[in-house]
């Protein structure tokens, strides 16, 4: 168990400092990188759990997918499955001509939609703390 507490701190511990940088990018108007921080956020702290129950190696960056796998273990983490929107935000957040009209990213994201982010990331980040107690 002690191997298991300590990937789950070295996940978790990313997870928080991505979601400070999600939060510190939206306060600069950088929407566009706290739209994928937040996502990278909810995924790193999914698999934090997960490599507390033990479950290691998961190849996904999907949050449904992580969420999915969490669920299995405990069924509070199916109060998340609206975050499953982070999942979105993995790829055309951070590529030119992904978007419609081949828009660039930071002319797309707006203040609205990293808030929600960074919403969905912090609920993520408080049930992966309060289930891994």
């Amino acid at each position: 168990m002690d191997n298991n507490r300590a990937e789950f701190g070295r996940w978790f511990s990313q997870a928080e400092r991505d979601l400070k940088a999600a939060r510190s990018s939206l306060k600069g108007s950088y929407f566009e990188w706290s739209c994928f921080q937040s996502q990278q956020a909810a995924e790193k702290a999914l698999k934090a759990f997960l490599s507390l129950k033990g479950r290691r190696g998961l190849l996904t960056h999907s949050v449904f997918a992580l969420l999915n796998e969490c669920i299995a273990v405990d069924k509070r983490f199916g109060e998340l499955r609206d975050c499953k929107e982070l999942d979105q935000y993995y790829v055309p957040t951070r590529y030119p001509g992904v978007l419609p009209d081949g828009a660039a990213p930071f002319e797309f994201y707006r203040l609205e939609e990293a808030e929600r982010c960074a919403s969905f990331a912090a609920r993520i980040l408080a049930r992966v703390r309060e289930s891994a107690k």
